[in-house]
């Protein structure tokens, strides 16, 4: 089979709504739905006429379990004979649904699917899975494994440990934390009152835009406990929890004729990474350089970079060690004032790269961000 492009047609997403707001009790197939429903009613293309629906999410117990975008394409009413499938890349799954999706039109195997994610955090918290085991007498998924103790011995694995190791290499105090975390407010603040987020974001359960923005100071922030002690890491300049859901919709040259669409973005590379997986978070600073080597662009072409808050000092290390100008970086804030709806984010980063994109008129988009395990996913966009 021959080859052809994957095109981002469309894209959206719900407000993001922080912990125990509007979407808290929001079953997360409805939530999923809603996206479904949207794009699918935006669009041209018969609901039958869909490939797939490859949706990311993470902890997928309870009412997460049970493949959430099967789940989801069904509670919507659509058609029973479109198939769907749940991945888990951790904070990278709907990223990589993104990346499938992509790869299936790529190869020519299909022509039109739908990428995207939900997480409804307030219901299912993080490592909800690993706690579920935990008290069922399992182990957490490393200890108990002779070959991950023989290779990494008892060293700590865990987001906080390895946030905090960030800050000490690479130099970044508790208040260079915060002053990161504040303008990550304050970009947000701004971009929601300019209205930069009104053509991604549909309207959902009476929220009307994104929930979890602040208005803050640096001294509210230094009030705030550390996460754990003798820590720099304080709620402040980590991530926020929260629900949401996102979904774009990938197709093919094919598709871009049989149903007279028009192409918003051309998918320009793909590409997902290794990296430390006690230093778990570092993955994206490998990963982008490897990316923009591999497909022949230099930092001057990309216009844009999304790069997800999952703590300040990730996107901290990923700027200093790049010197990508954070005037071009996450524009509109980041998740540490949008948050990280796990399993949605990477999708809600796309729609929000393509948008803004569209918004500057910039040609090239970047995204990346750090996953459980040391991983990184990048995807690089090209506006039509």
């Amino acid at each position: 089979m021959q080859k052809t492009e994957a095109y981002i047609v469309d894209a959206l997403r719900t407000p993001t709504g922080r912990r125990r707001g509007k979407l808290s009790e929001a079953h997360p197939a409805d939530l999923g739905a809603f996206v479904l429903t949207h794009l699918v009613e935006r669009n041209v293309i018969p609901a039958s006429e869909y490939d797939d629906v490859v949706f990311g999410c993470v902890d997928t117990i309870g009412p997460l379990a049970g493949n959430i975008a099967r789940s989801a394409w069904l509670a919507a009413d659509l058609p029973l004979t479109v198939p769907g499938v749940t991945i888990d890349r951790q904070c990278g799954s709907s990223q990589q649904a993104l990346h499938f999706a992509a790869q299936a039109v790529m190869s020519g195997t299909q022509d039109v699917v739908i990428a995207g994610g939900v997480q409804t955090m307030t219901q299912i918290p993080i490592s909800s899975a690993m706690i579920a085991g935990q008290a069922l007498g399992f182990t957490d998924p490393f200890s108990g494994s002779s070959g991950w103790r023989h290779r990494f011995g008892d060293q700590p694995v865990s987001q906080f440990y390895a946030a905090r190791k960030i800050a000490e290499r690479w130099g970044f105090s508790r208040l260079d934390m915060e002053e990161y975390a504040l303008e990550s407010h304050r970009r947000a603040l701004a971009a929601t009152a300019e209205g930069r987020f009104a053509r991604e974001i549909v309207p959902c359960m009476g929220l009307q835009q994104d929930e979890t923005p602040r208005v803050s100071s640096l001294e509210k922030m230094a009030d705030l406990e550390p996460l754990e002690p003798d820590s720099p890491l304080t709620a402040a300049v980590s991530s926020q929890t929260a629900d949401a859901a996102a979904a774009l919709l990938v197709v093919s040259e094919t598709a871009l004729k049989r149903y007279n669409l028009t192409p918003r973005a051309r998918i320009h590379h793909l590409s997902v990474m290794g990296d430390d997986p006690i230093w778990m978070l570092t993955a994206p600073i490998p990963a982008t350089q490897r990316a923009l080597k591999q497909c022949g662009l230099s930092w001057n072409d990309i216009d844009r970079v999304e790069i997800n808050e999952a703590f300040a000092s990730v996107a901290q290390a990923w700027l200093k060690e790049t010197g990508y100008p954070h005037e071009r970086t996450n524009v509109n804030g980041g998740a540490i004032a949008l948050g990280h709806p796990l399993g949605a984010t990477g999708a809600r980063l796309m729609t929000t790269l393509l948008h803004e994109l569209e918004r500057s008129g910039g040609r090239y988009g970047l995204q990346t961000m750090c996953e459980g395990g040391g991983l990184a996913n990048v995807t690089i966009i090209e506006r039509m």
